[in-house]
Formats: structure tokens, sequence, C-alpha cells
């Protein structure tokens, strides 16, 4: 199989969000909101265990009710901010407005930092000529953390679950891609953090590659070894 083009995930593959406290922290010294050492250590534990950062762990039980919005929120941008302002709420906070400002403060780019072989393979691939697109389950546009990042250039295509109302694993969403590059699934390669969504890929006929959710500092060559996959 040769392989003529890339799609890659976004969060915990190309980049990694925040900690949850330096999140929380972040959006406190905007507000200009203190919280004692111990009262913060709490509310980041709490947000942390909630799964309120979009991008960050996962929930380790979902509020009553919020079942099926949680599952179907990277299909509209007001799903994900229903989604994730809900599980935010779970921890009382001391001002209302903060599950808002948490919410827009994960969609900076401030927030977001590529992992060490990000730009390297990105460019390596752009030396190869073979063409890149972003597939994300997402619920906001972002091109702007691309741009800031000065990664963008590296992306011909960018296919979000919100702009198409399909989330990965549907297959759609691949075949979108696909198209937009101008291949054959067969002639592309898949590159993701989870193995349920981002696997979903196989299904239409795309090779897929795997790499390990960790923090940044965790993974300097996450991304590096996939190119031995590229001729």
């Amino acid at each position: 199989m040769t392989i003529k083009g890339v799609l890659f995930d976004f969060s915990g593959t190309l980049l990694r969000v925040e900690p949850v406290s330096n999140w929380l922290h972040a959006v406190l010294e905007q507000a200009e909101v203190p919280l004692p050492d111990d009262e913060f250590a709490r509310c980041a534990r709490l947000l942390e265990e909630a799964g309120a950062l979009p991008g960050g762990p996962s929930p380790l039980a979902l509020p009553p009710g919020l079942e099926a919005v949680w599952h179907e929120r990277d299909r509209t941008p007001e799903l994900h901010r229903a989604a994730y302002t809900a599980v935010a709420r779970t921890v009382p906070l001391p001002r209302e407005e903060l599950y808002d400002a948490l919410y827009d403060r994960h969609m900076t780019p401030e927030a977001w930092q590529p992992y060490a072989d990000t730009r390297s393979v990105l460019g390596e691939l752009r030396e190869r000529g073979i063409p890149v697109a972003v597939v994300s389950n997402i619920g906001w546009d972002l091109r702007p953390v691309f741009r800031a990042h000065g990664l963008d250039p590296f992306v011909r295509e960018y296919v979000l679950s919100f702009e198409h109302g399909v989330q990965k694993p549907e297959p759609k969403l691949f075949r979108t891609a696909c198209e937009a590059l101008g291949l054959a699934p067969e002639d592309v390669l898949m590159v993701g953090d989870d193995r349920r969504a981002d696997g979903g890929a196989a299904e239409i006929g795309c090779a897929v590659h795997f790499v390990d959710h960790l923090p940044v500092e965790r993974r300097p060559r996450g991304l590096a070894p996939l190119l031995g996959r590229i001729g």
C-alpha cells in the first residue's frame, strides 16, 4: 500500500490541551477572582474528575440526564458548549460567569501546545508532497489555533465534525476528508489517539496509525514513527 495522503486527529494527536490546573488558573486570573490554595486545588481536582476541560480527561461519571447530549456533543457548537459547561457546573465556583469563561479559554491558542515532533512531521510530509487534512470531533473552529502555532501552512483541509453534523467514527467524516484531498481511502493513512473514533477510518479502507494521548513532555516522538509507513 502506498500512502498518498494523511488524515490527523487534533487533540491528543497533533496538539495537547493545557492541564486543568493551568486552565482554571488562567480563567481566575483573567476574572480577578482569588481562591485560597486549598480551594483552588479542590476545584481543579473536581473539574478534572468531571471531565469539564475539552481535550482533557474524560468524566468519571456523567450527571443524570446528560448522557444523550454528551454523546452527540461534537455535532454542533451549541451541543458542545452545553455538554462541557453542564459538567463544569457540577463543581461549585465563586461566580456563575466562570463556567462560560472556562469554556471560552479552551478555544484559545494559548490553551494548546503542539507535541514536540508535530511541526517536523508535518513539514516532512509537505516536503514529500503528501497532503494533510485534520479530521476532528470538535464543536468549534480550530483553524486559529493552527495559525497561531504556525502549523496552518502544513494543512490542506480541515474536516470538523460540527461543520458537517457528523462525528467520528461515522464513515462519512473520513470519506469527506479523503474526497477533500482528492484521494481514494485506500491511499490514505488516518493518525489518531482514539481506537474507537479514529479507528472508524478503517471501515472505508484507510490504514490507521495510533499514538498515545499523553502530556506533551511525555511524548517527544509519538508521531515520527509514522513516517516509516510513508514511502
